[in-house]
Order: C-alpha cells, then sequence, then structure tokens
C-alpha cells in the first residue's frame, strides 16, 4: 500500500492564506512525514498553480517520493511540446513522476476545451493519441505519427526519460468506456467513487480485459475529526469554496471522508482493490491544513495496508 498528498495549490487555498513557496515545503514535509508520493492538480476553469511547473521545484527539494498529476489536462499543451515538458520533469525527479491523465467533463470542460482550441467530442481519442505519440517520442525517434485525431509528418527528437519507456500514466475515469480504454492503453487507474463495491466491480472490469499490469489507485478527500458532524461541515465549507456546490452534491460523485472510522472507509477500498490512495485534505486556509497534515501524519503508519507492509519489512 502506498499513500499520497494532493497539494492544496488552488486559487481558493492561495487567497485564504497559502503561497506557491509553501507548497514546496508541504511536499518536503509529507516526504518526512513517510508518504509515498505528492500530486498536484490541473485546471483552467479553476486558477490554480501550474502542475508540471510545481513538480519541477518540488523534484528538486525532495529525494523519494514520487511526484504525480491529479489529474494533467494534455489537451491544454501541445502534445510535442508536452512530451518534451514530461520527459524533462522525469529527468528532474530521476525517475519519479507519474503522469495522471484526464479528457474533462460534460457541462464542465466545454468552455476550457474550446479556448484551446480542441474539440469537445474527439476529446477522448485526442487523449489517447496524445499518450500514443508521447511514447513513440520516449522510447525511439519516430519520423511521424497518424492516430485518429493527431496528424504529424515531421516529429522531433525529445530527450529520453530517466524511466525506461517514459513514466507511467494513469487514467481518471469510471464509466464503462473509461475502464476499457484503461485496460487496453494505460498503466493505472486513478478513481474517486464514493462507493468500495463499484470500485471493485469496476477493477474487475478492468483486469478481466487489461493488457499490461494497471496499478489500482482512489482519490479520496478527507477531514480529520472524530466529531462527524463537525467534519461533515468543514467538507461542506470546502465543496462550496472549491466547487460552488454542497458536501451534499460532491459526496454523490466523489469520495469524501472524516468522522471516526476514516481508516475503516479507507480499508473498504484496500479490500476492493486500491494499491495507491491519494489523499486530498478538504481545507482551504493554510493554518487548518497544516493541522490536518500533522494529524494525517500522525495516523499514516496505522492506515489500511502500511502496518502490515512495515511489519513485513522489520
Amino acid at each position: 500500500m502506498e499513500y499520497g498528498l494532493l497539494l492544496p495549490a488552488g486559487q481558493a487555498q492561495l487567497d485564504a492564506g497559502g503561497s506557491a513557496r509553501a507548497l514546496v515545503e508541504i511536499a518536503v514535509e509529507a516526504e518526512r512525514l513517510g508518504f509515498d508520493s505528492v500530486w498536484a492538480g490541473d485546471s483552467l476553469v479553476r486558477a490554480r498553480i501550474e502542475p508540471l511547473t510545481l513538480l519541477a521545484a518540488v523534484a528538486q527539494a525532495t529525494e523519494r517520493v514520487t511526484l504525480g498529476t491529479a489529474v494533467l489536462m494534455p489537451a491544454y499543451r501541445h502534445p510535442v511540446h508536452a512530451a518534451v515538458t514530461l520527459s524533462s520533469l522525469d529527468l528532474l525527479s530521476e525517475g519519479r513522476l507519474v503522469v495522471g491523465v484526464g479528457a474533462g467533463f460534460p457541462g464542465f470542460s466545454e468552455k476550457e476545451l474550446e479556448l484551446v482550441g480542441v474539440d469537445f467530442r474527439t476529446r477522448f481519442s485526442r487523449l489517447d493519441d496524445t499518450v500514443a505519440l508521447w511514447r513513440e517520442l520516449w522510447t525511439g525517434n519516430p519520423q511521424s505519427f497518424h492516430g485518429k485525431v493527431l496528424h504529424y509528418d515531421w516529429l522531433p527528437e525529445v530527450p529520453e526519460p530517466a524511466r525506461p519507456g517514459g513514466p507511467p500514466i494513469w487514467l481518471g475515469g469510471i464509466t464503462p468506456a473509461a475502464l476499457g480504454r484503461t485496460a487496453r492503453l494505460y498503466d493505472g487507474w486513478l478513481p474517486y467513487p464514493p462507493d468500495p463495491a463499484d470500485y471493485a466491480t469496476a477493477l474487475d472490469t478492468i483486469r478481466d480485459t487489461a493488457t499490461r499490469p494497471v496499478t489500482p489507485a482512489l482519490f479520496a478527500t478527507l477531514f480529520v475529526d472524530d466529531d462527524a458532524q463537525r467534519g461533515a461541515k468543514a467538507l461542506d465549507d470546502y465543496c462550496r469554496a472549491t466547487y460552488r456546490m454542497p458536501l451534499e452534491s460532491v459526496a454523490q460523485i466523489q469520495t469524501m471522508m472524516t468522522g471516526p472510522d476514516i481508516a475503516d472507509r479507507l480499508g473498504r477500498f484496500v479490500e476492493a482493490g486500491a494499491r495507491h490512495i491519494l489523499l486530498r485534505l478538504g481545507v482551504v486556509d493554510s493554518a487548518t491544513f497544516t493541522e490536518q497534515l500533522a494529524r494525517v501524519g500522525e495516523i499514516l503508519s496505522a492506515l489500511p495496508g502500511r502496518a502490515v507492509l512495515e511489519a513485513a519489512e522489520c
């Protein structure tokens, strides 16, 4: 089992007293506390620090933790230039990069994709083409590329990544189409379903048809508080600040946890097959984030799967 931390790089967190420099310090503290990975999100709809820039700084300040995007929107960037950037970041981190990717959501991503000149209707084919192109650029010197959407008659050389074949690429999503594409084309799976049973069923679907090893991960938002009512209020405040939606609505879509049974609830996802759990702390202001990070750090070794792993290592 591995556990990661999402860095609080959104505009809401910055407006509440956070800073870009402090994000690097948080990543260093997460490594000290024993987290296995730190992650950065990507959005044009909601302002945030650009994730690859942030992770480049984190790469220089840390030594052990995996660096990940949760999730990167490749459509914002030219596919070839993105391959250069990601390869460079993998080199800076000495092979510690994992690239979580997504294609956008109906009712949410239309305007941002229109802004960057991407047809919303072909976003999935473009994403798959982009990932295929990256892998070709990272493993050789292709002269051209012709996919469903992307077509290039000439391609440059790009820096060879630190990790042979390039960094692993994980896909978000739990729709039937996303599960099929994960099984065929991706190295990992990073969804956030509220129900462990749904997670288990979806993971079985991936494993039944996978053509490559797939790392089963989970994106979970939590607020550590033994008082479930107080914790729910904190998560509701976070959802309204981040999504302009109440917790009740967000919890129908995403994994949201608080109260005295967080470890048990995470354990149910571990039993369902999750092996890398990315934790997002459901807070906006920097002081509360620091408190929450310390509390998570205190219980990290006791989280599901971790105690057994440490005992085996001893």
